[in-house]
């Protein structure tokens, strides 16, 4: 697939910033006709260029712990390290990388109990894995869901974040979900634009209730909305995974200076060899490396980096990949 035009970056960046948001909504904010953007965003998403889906905040809803996977691999074997990583229900995210690993995963273990067996005996067991480093993910500062591509001025953000439930103030650090909620959060992650008469219907309440019950869980930030799409094909061919090693005090600092740049899709204080693990996506290396030297550089705290690119997504939010198609949602 080719990458996509200036037009489709303004609709898949107003998607990203406001997932449910009406077609009439999305045109006012960029200013197209909304027969214009129906036409557009739907053709992308059957295509599977675009899908719109959910993310669970496991770590703040007491569901799991994200950990991050540096995996090594024997000769020849990472096409198939990555594919079986992949089918694993509990992997977030599998790419190739560069560097001293050749495979970089995201795992939510859903208890602590497991994420030994899965540590010490599962993920070893792996034909094709060598060896393996941990990294726990402590704080989330940014998640992919969070960001979008910057192709949008600020008055059209502020409009599309209009239309959408708002965080009452700073999420609570701790959540607990009901069951229904939970159905509900997995209806999303299978189409993250479902109607809430459908969402009515499958869980047999009011319409209003449905409703009430997203808005809940987007406003507390249990579950965040994505519009996923590669980043190659939004003209963002260099993508790079930073790990850093962060002074303990400066740690809320760097994070929330970091999670606040437009090249950055995402963010987190870990556990490890390092302390924080920054993914970002731009054009070119050059403007990595200006990143590099005019965005990390002056920060005092940060005492370390060692960058490595992303040379492929076998997986990214739960959802498995064809090249830079997407194929379903587990």
């Amino acid at each position: 697939m080719t990458i996509l035009d200036d037009l489709d970056r303004r609709l898949v960046a107003a998607l990203q910033v406001a997932p449910r948001a009406t077609w009439g909504e999305i045109g006012g904010a960029v200013g197209e006709h909304e027969r214009t953007v129906a036409r557009r965003l739907q053709r992308l998403m059957s295509t599977g260029a675009v899908r719109v889906t959910a993310i669970l905040d496991e770590l703040r809803c007491g569901l799991g712990t994200p950990v991050h996977l540096h995996v090594q691999v024997s000769p020849c074997t990472a096409e198939q390290v990555a594919e079986a990583l992949s089918i694993r229900p509990d992997t977030r995210s599998v790419y190739a990388v560069t560097g001293a690993a050749d495979i970089g995963c995201e795992l939510v273990a859903p208890s602590r109990h497991l994420l030994h067996e899965i540590l010490t005996a599962q993920i070893p067991a792996t034909p094709g894995i060598a060896q393996t480093r941990t990294q726990v993910v402590l704080h989330t500062f940014q998640t992919v869901a969070e960001w979008h591509a910057p192709y949008l001025g600020e008055e059209q953000v502020a409009r599309l974040r209009a239309t959408a439930p708002a965080p009452a103030g700073p999420p609570p650090e701790h959540l607990e979900l009901t069951g229904p909620e939970r159905d509900i959060v997995g209806l999303l992650a299978d189409d993250g634009r479902i109607g809430f008469t459908a969402i009515a219907e499958r869980l047999e309440v009011s319409v209003p209730t449905a409703r009430r019950r997203v808005a809940s869980l987007l406003e507390r930030g249990a579950v965040h909305l994505r519009a996923e799409v590669e980043p190659a094909l939004l003209g963002l061919e260099v993508e790079a995974q930073l790990w850093l090693s962060v002074r303990a005090h400066g740690l809320d600092e760097v994070g929330e200076t970091l999670a606040a740049h437009p090249s950055v899709r995402y963010c987190a204080a870990t556990s490890g060899t390092h302390t924080m693990i920054v993914q970002v996506a731009v054009a070119h290396e050059a403007e990595l490396y200006r990143f590099l030297t005019a965005v990390v550089g002056p920060l005092d705290d940060v005492t370390d980096v060692n960058v490595t690119l992303i040379t492929r997504a076998y997986k990214r939010g739960h959802l498995r990949k064809s090249g830079l198609l997407t194929l379903e949602c587990q």
